[in-house]
């Protein structure tokens, strides 16, 4: 009996064990009691009753990716291409997610490539190659609406590869290297064009630069001749106030000695001599110093007696 209670014992703990359900973070338990759905079940400690309940889907709530491998796809002018394309999804409704849909991930990849041919159909081999946007805005409306349904959210889609036919892949390599090359020379002829037109425009700014020196020099040569001018005037203007200083300060102290008129007329007299001893072959001489010299010559002619 001992034994026997050991084994109930031991088969009792390990059915509470299995009835305790620990559901982690950012997941959630679809369960289902006797076959029909019972709950769902977030984050947190929940208990199940034994054999009745069970866990029918762990749901994984997280933003999932699903890369697809390439499609074949036929644009509107007949190119078949290769195309693989990216999904991102979060499921929104574990129930519906459990129960929508059999295969949820190999129905988002049949949707995905239905509705690829249905856009590419409508679009050329050129619009193709330079509108992966709106072919990604449009991919994602389509497949959110027909997931909603199953619980699942299309967030978003990319499109990884595009790959034409190498026979349309070498055309376009061809043309891209001769777009290439006429860029390429465009740009060289563009550089020499805008290396003349420097070049002229340095030369010009010398011959400018020059001229405004020759300008500045000639205006600087001009006003140190002027400066020099009146230099040399103010000199010859200082030296004549200076002699008519010096005659008029000579006046001056013979006035203040009290010189009368006889002194003034041997004054004129000296002058006179000074006249008489230049170079000049006549002179006139004024009456009152002839005057003078006669008195002079009576003067000599009686000291000579």
């Amino acid at each position: 009996m001992a034994i026997v209670l050991i084994i109930l014992l031991v088969i009792l703990l390990v059915v509470l064990a299995t009835c305790i359900v620990i559901v982690p973070q950012a997941h959630a338990y679809v369960v289902e009691r006797l076959g029909a759905y019972q709950g769902t079940w977030n984050v947190g400690l929940h208990l199940k009753m034994p054999f009745i309940d069970r866990v029918a889907r762990r749901v994984n709530l997280k933003e999932q990716v699903c890369d697809f491998p390439p499609q074949p796809v036929i644009t509107k002018d007949n190119v078949t291409m290769q195309i693989d394309s990216i999904v991102f999804f979060m499921i929104t409704d574990p129930r519906l997610f459990a129960y929508g849909v059999e295969n949820p991930i190999l129905a988002i990849e049949n949707l995905t490539a239905t509705t690829l041919r249905n856009i590419i159909g409508d679009m050329e081999l050129d619009q193709t190659l330079t509108s992966r946007e709106i072919i990604n805005t449009k991919m994602r409306a389509t497949l959110d609406e027909a997931t909603d349904p199953w619980g699942i959210k299309v967030t978003r889609v990319e499109l990884k590869n595009i790959t034409p036919p190498a026979a349309i892949r070498d055309a376009m390599e061809k043309q891209m290297k001769a777009e290439r090359e006429k860029r390429e020379s465009i740009l060289k002829a563009e550089g020499v064009k805008q290396a003349t037109i420097l070049e002229y425009e340095g030369k010009k700014e010398a011959q400018i630069l020059k001229a405004e020196a020759d300008k500045q020099a000639t205006i600087l040569a001009a006003e140190a001749q002027k400066e020099k001018e009146i230099r040399e005037a103010e000199g010859r203007a200082a030296a004549i106030r200076s002699v008519q200083q010096a005659n008029a300060d000579g006046i001056r102290m013979i006035k203040e000695a009290g010189a009368d008129n006889s002194v003034l007329k041997i004054k004129s007299l000296e002058a006179f001599e000074k006249a008489a001893n230049g170079q000049a072959t006549k002179i006139i001489i004024p009456s009152e110093i002839q005057g003078i010299a006669g008195l002079a010559s009576s003067v000599k002619d009686i000291v000579s007696g």
